[in-house]
């Protein structure tokens, strides 16, 4: 199964199967691909990172790229400061490539009550493809 059809099929399963939200799904993808576990306190710490909550900040895709950057850093013996400009230079690509890293401008709709569930499927699949683009470009490769 080629990177592509992998994302899709793993966001439609974590979004409307197991009900997670983007920045979780994000971390699970990625760590499925790299081979990398993610400890339960990862996950449960990321449960609020959806826009802040639902608030509309920074976007969970966001932040969910960059925490696995810091864990796929730190697997490949990276310094801090080098972990760093990795997450500088990955917000940087995602706000050029995306237009911004805040949820509520980049959620389709926006925030509004009456919104149907999982509005940012297709940005998903989308940031799902451009971390991956990014950690390759970055000498990181994938293991599938």
């Amino acid at each position: 199964m080629q990177n592509k059809e992998f994302i899709q099929k793993n966001v439609k399963n974590f979004y409307w199967k197991e009900e997670i939200n983007c920045a979780t799904t994000m971390m699970k993808i990625l760590s499925k691909l790299y081979h990398i576990r993610l400890d339960k306190q990862i996950i449960d710490g990321a449960l609020g990172l959806h826009g802040a909550g639902g608030f509309g900040a920074q976007c969970g895709l966001v932040e969910g790229g960059l925490i696995f950057l810091g864990i796929l850093g730190k697997q490949h013996s990276l310094s801090n400061e080098e972990i760093v400009k990795l997450c500088y230079a990955y917000a940087q690509n995602f706000e050029k490539t995306f237009g911004s890293l805040s949820c509520t401008i980049l959620r389709p709709q926006g925030f509004h009550p009456n919104n149907p569930p999982h509005l940012c499927e297709s940005l998903t699949n989308k940031a799902v493809q451009f971390a991956i683009a990014y950690c390759e470009e970055k000498g990181f490769k994938t293991a599938i």
